[in-house]
């Protein structure tokens, strides 16, 4: 996408949007290229943001211990009526 400059003024924010999602975006001054916006970093494919994803959900199955039930958790604060402490 080829942009004035002048143009490009008022659109910066959806440019740089632009940009950083993987389009070229080319800023132009009296009709010639003059300044090409790219992201800092390369986006991620989806497969490697897929495979991050799957490295994460691993990890806290490997941190997670079972502990009490939830359902059970606040029994502490009633009597056996069922009234609070």
């Amino acid at each position: 996408m080829k942009v004035s400059v002048a143009e490009a003024d008022g659109r910066l924010a959806d440019l740089v949007r632009r940009a950083e999602t993987g389009d070229e975006v080319i800023l132009t001054r009296q009709g010639r290229a003059a300044v090409r916006l790219v992201p800092v970093t390369a986006p991620q494919s989806v497969a490697e943001r897929e495979r991050i994803i799957m490295a994460v959900r691993e990890a806290g199955r490997a941190k997670a211990t079972p502990g009490p039930s939830a359902a059970r958790s606040q029994d502490f604060l009633y009597d056996a009526e069922g009234l609070p402490r």
